[in-house]
């Protein structure tokens, strides 16, 4: 069954390579048992199935949304709310999670969205960095050459096993316009993992510079998909 690949994925999902220094590797699946827990209950209610889903690729994991509840882009308040499980003890709130469910919404709800898609992104395991204040801050593949080199190969692994999970390599939606789709087209013309990339907008970048038009972005999202759902 198609959870039992995508919990199977999770759990063999590490990492063995040497980080730049000051890089810190984040796995949330292996660093805590309640998000085991929640990603048990998330993938077998939504994905018990063996149809074929079109993939949709982020950056890395974010300290608040996947890295709190092991679900892309799905904070504890959306996972609660928008998908029935609930947290114990812990409340996280990540803008990127509001965009996208309220994009999910207007598809149609999370049953009917989970049904056509897969979610993961093009470095399927997150990275985190001390600022200068000394807090620990989300960090990007791309955000130095030496990282993005160090897990390259990695990432091109990890995107033949998700497109294997997705069933399906019709089409991928990246979920950046910038350095993160330009990555992936670059990987693409190499390794040939998609006949075609879909670029849209980051949910971050619109809630953090394009909130008075996210209602327009929501509108890219949903007429990007009607063409292949």
């Amino acid at each position: 069954m198609k959870s039992k690949d995508i919990l199977k994925f999770l759990e063999s999902t590490h990492f063995t390579g040497m980080l730049p220094e000051g890089i810190s590797i984040m796995n949330p699946y292996m660093e805590s048992q309640d998000i085991r827990d929640i990603c048990q209950h998330f993938y077998t209610r939504f994905y018990g199935d063996t149809r074929p889903r079109k993939l949709i690729l982020g950056i890395n994991p974010g300290r608040l949304g996947a890295g709190a509840t092991g679900i892309p882009f799905t904070d504890t308040k959306r996972l609660q709310q928008f998908c029935g499980i609930s947290v114990k003890g812990l409340q996280t709130h990540e803008p990127s999670s509001v965009f996208m469910y309220e994009m999910i919404n207007a598809y149609g709800g999370a049953e009917k969205f989970y049904n056509h898609f897969y979610i993961s992104s093009v470095c399927p395991l997150g990275f985190v960095s001390k600022n200068n204040a000394g807090r620990m801050v989300n960090y990007n593949y791309f955000d130095s050459p030496a990282l993005e080199a160090a897990v390259r190969t990695f990432i091109v692994e990890n995107i033949f096993k998700q497109i294997e999970i997705a069933g399906s390599n019709q089409v991928c939606f990246c979920l950046g316009t910038g350095k993160n789709a330009k990555y992936l087209k670059n990987l693409n013309e190499k390794y040939h993992f998609f006949k075609e990339i879909i670029p849209l907008e980051h949910p971050r970048f619109v809630m953090q510079y394009r909130s008075s038009l996210k209602s327009s972005y929501i509108d890219l999202y949903l007429q990007a998909f009607s063409k292949y759902v």
